[in-house]
């Protein structure tokens, strides 16, 4: 008998990444993207493809 895994199944699209947020931070954020109809990994991936794009 196989052991059933825990949590959401994948979607595949991508992996699960883990970072450390400090809960203010956190909270501030999900809240400011809910309000704009997005997610926090939205914004954090929106973020990051900004930091590439910079030049230095």
């Amino acid at each position: 008998m196989t052991e059933k895994k825990r949590g959401r199944p994948a979607t595949g699209e991508t992996k699960i990444r883990g970072v450390r947020v400090p809960d203010a931070v956190w909270n501030e954020a999900k809240e400011k993207a809910e309000a704009e109809g997005k997610t926090v990994s939205d914004v954090v991936n929106e973020c990051l493809r900004r930091y590439l794009r910079k030049k230095g």
